[in-house]
């Protein structure tokens, strides 16, 4: 048989951005309540806004 378990991991990099206060503090408060991590909630946001952005 070939169902093995492939654990995948996405390549990462580190990238600093500069984000205004308020913008930071409401995702802050979004990931919390959501119960994910802040890193998670901006990549989420990032792929949501690429895929309905007009070009």
């Amino acid at each position: 048989m070939n169902n093995k378990f492939k654990i995948e991991k996405p390549e990462m990099i580190n990238k600093t951005f500069r984000l205004p206060l308020e913008l930071v503090e409401r995702m802050q408060k979004i990931a919390q309540n959501k119960e994910v991590s802040l890193n998670n909630l901006v990549i989420q946001c990032c792929e949501y806004a690429l895929k309905n952005i007009e070009l």
